[in-house]
């Protein structure tokens, strides 16, 4: 009449083990390893190592765009940075977002040459 045969469905019971379901979560945590956080933690290593390589002299930008000369470094956490002649603070190395050394070349703005 109106009522439709049923058909027999999987008889696995529903807590049943699929070792499909766990390989794809490991891979989803794989992936997620490999794209986010290893390079975030080469990244910080790089971060770390630069700040441990500043020394006197070199050019610095500080996180809050402050840029000047290393002075002198006082300690493993602190360097004195001169950011105009005569001015000098403290900065706290991790602070440090950039380290320019003095053998870098001045950037130039393009081409604005006034002594031609």
């Amino acid at each position: 009449m109106l009522i439709s045969p049923a058909f027999a469905q999987d008889a696995s019971p529903a807590g049943a083990f699929d070792p499909g379901f766990f390989i794809m979560m490991g891979l989803l945590f794989l992936i997620m390893y490999l794209f986010m956080f290893r390079p975030q933690q080469k990244k910080a290593k790089e971060q770390r190592e630069m700040i441990a390589a500043v020394r006197r002299s070199d050019t610095v930008v500080t996180s809050g765009g402050l840029i000047g000369k290393v002075s002198k470094v006082i300690g493993d956490d602190e360097v004195m940075v001169e950011i105009a002649e005569g001015v000098r603070v403290r900065v706290v190395k991790t602070t440090i977002a950039e380290v320019r050394s003095k053998s870098e070349p001045v950037k130039t703005d393009g081409g604005s040459d006034k002594s031609k």
